[in-house]
């Protein structure tokens, strides 16, 4: 979440970089929406990780 290119690299480590709305500024609605999106890939990769 907004790490990029300036986050060390592992070889054979999985990276999660996820683009997500700057919540600064904006009401509760867009927030919730944006919480909504990271609780939902929070569980579809946990979901992955536990296949």
């Amino acid at each position: 979440m907004g790490c990029g290119d300036v986050c060390p690299f592992y070889p054979g480590k999985r990276y999660e970089d996820w683009v997500l709305e700057d919540p600064a500024g904006q009401g509760i609605e867009p927030v919730r929406v944006i919480r909504d999106e990271i609780k939902a890939r929070v569980e579809k990769l946990l979901a992955e990780l536990l296949a």
